[in-house]
């Protein structure tokens, strides 16, 4: 096993080059966060569709229980229980959008990782960087549990658990537990845990912070230890489930699944549950005692859980839903923690829920429809500080601030965006699929075939896997 630990310490290295400013060492954060044993037991696995192009390059890496999907390059890293989801990346000959420039697209684009330690974390989507438009590229980065690097080529950088950075640029940044960051392009920043920004340069700046208190009964992470807290609790429960379907060749739907919808393979579903046409259920989602309804989808990471999703609902990647019901159109932001606690929580239609939002109640709470929801609700006194109607946010020009938010700028252009986001999921994923036109990832990942990869067993090699081309 000496060529895994030496690229255990090169990764090592190579971070804490780009943190030197920060004097941040990273080690004491890895140092038995996985056990070396796991990466040599745990199978990695790639996916073949006629939907996506098909090429994978592994060089002297470790894919210890990851998913791969599309065009990816692994070099020199370790990949453990990943998602890298190449499902959605630009194809030659398109157009890519970046503010007044549109750039011509002049080779399939491929995500690329390289001197990377990425820990159960969700790649997907694809480069938003215009400097970048052919490679996705993640380098020089560890990304520790339940992470979302979600269409933002990241370098030198260090991810805690359950953060997210979504359609950004970032370099040589540290990046707090459960901290989610739309920023377009940042550099050299310590992000504290908690953190939720969402910043379109000129147009609006949201910025709410979790206080520090509160967040660390959720989720905390220190050096030496794993992980912790109620978040970290909710999902170790269900390690079993999942554990039993990976460990499977062939697994039988155990719910009915309509012509238009789409049930992955690993993805892991209790009794008492069903889905409608155009429904997207994506892999190590979880759900039981639930209905999803019309074109909603449960993303990578979800769970839902005694619920009732009527329609149209993005439940992105990471959310939990705990006894709620959500009305048509109600969008879920990553990460979230959504809990009714002995009671029901319901969210109406046209609702906002930011990413990383926790609502945690033990009395029902109803949410009016048409609200923007963020930050941490326990009652209804709660739910008055952190909402807003989106239409009195759409007429607010200077901005406004309450309690751990201030908000900048445009709310109309900041609403726009996300109705705007919202839309083009749902299309993505295949909600509006007409029986002929406007096909998504619900049509498009019926028929996929899963082929195992395997490291060196034995010897100097072990846990590392052989140089791997997989082409047409």
């Amino acid at each position: 096993m000496k060529a895994l630990h030496k690229l255990y310490k090169r990764i090592i290295q190579r971070v804490n080059i780009n943190l030197r400013e920060f004097n941040f060492d990273v080690e004491p954060f890895l140092k038995n966060l996985v056990p070396f044993d796991q990466l040599v037991k745990v199978h990695g696995f790639y996916a073949v569709t006629i939907q996506h192009p098909l090429d994978f390059q592994f060089r002297h890496s470790n894919l210890a229980g990851s998913y791969l999907l599309g065009k990816c390059f692994t070099t020199n890293s370790i990949l453990y229980r990943s998602d890298i989801r190449g499902d959605e990346l630009k194809k030659k000959g398109t157009i890519f959008h970046s503010g007044k420039y549109q750039i011509p697209i002049a080779r399939d684009e491929a995500i690329r990782i390289e001197n990377s330690f990425l820990i159960k974390t969700l790649v997907h989507n694809h480069s938003h960087d215009p400097e970048t438009p052919e490679n996705f590229v993640i380098s020089n980065t560890v990304s520790t549990h339940y992470a979302n690097i979600h269409g933002s080529p990241t370098d030198g950088s260090f991810l805690g658990p359950l953060a997210t950075l979504d359609l950004s640029t970032v370099n040589d940044c540290i990046i707090g537990a459960f901290s989610y960051i739309q920023a377009g392009e940042i550099n050299h920043f310590h992000i504290e845990p908690g953190t939720v920004w969402v910043r379109s340069p000129g147009d609006f700046n949201f910025l709410y912070r979790y206080p520090s208190r509160f967040l660390n009964r959720y989720v905390k992470f220190r050096p030496d230890c794993q992980p912790e807290g109620i978040l970290i609790d909710f999902v170790d429960k269900y390690k079993d489930a999942f554990e039993q379907i990976f460990g499977t060749v062939n697994v039988e739907s155990s719910i009915n699944v309509p012509a238009t919808a789409s049930l992955d393979r690993f993805a892991v579903v209790q009794p008492k549950t069903s889905i409608g046409d155009n429904v997207l259920v994506a892999q190590r989602s979880f759900l039981q005692n639930s209905h999803l309804g019309r074109g909603a989808n449960a993303q990578e990471n979800c769970f839902i859980i005694n619920s009732f999703l009527k329609g149209f609902n993005v439940t992105a990647h990471g959310a939990k839903l705990i006894n709620v019901d959500l009305g048509t159109m109600v969008f879920v932001g990553f990460n979230s923690f959504l809990r009714g606690k002995g009671c029901r929580l319901e969210i109406g239609k046209d609702c906002v829920v930011m990413p990383h939002t926790i609502i945690d109640i033990r009395e029902p709470l109803q949410i009016p429809p048409a609200c923007l929801v963020w930050g941490s609700i326990t009652c209804q006194a709660d739910l008055e500080i952190n909402s807003i109607p989106l239409n009195i946010l759409e007429k607010l020009e200077d901005g406004f601030s309450r309690n751990n938010l201030v908000f900048e700028g445009s709310g109309k252009k900041f609403v726009s965006s996300f109705q705007n986001r919202i839309h083009h999921i749902l299309e993505a994923n295949g909600a509006f699929y007409n029986g002929k036109d406007r096909k998504g990832h619900a049509q498009n990942n019926q028929n996929i075939s899963f082929n195992i990869i395997q490291p060196y067993s034995e010897g100097d090699k072990k846990g590392v896997y052989p140089t791997i081309l997989i082409q047409p």
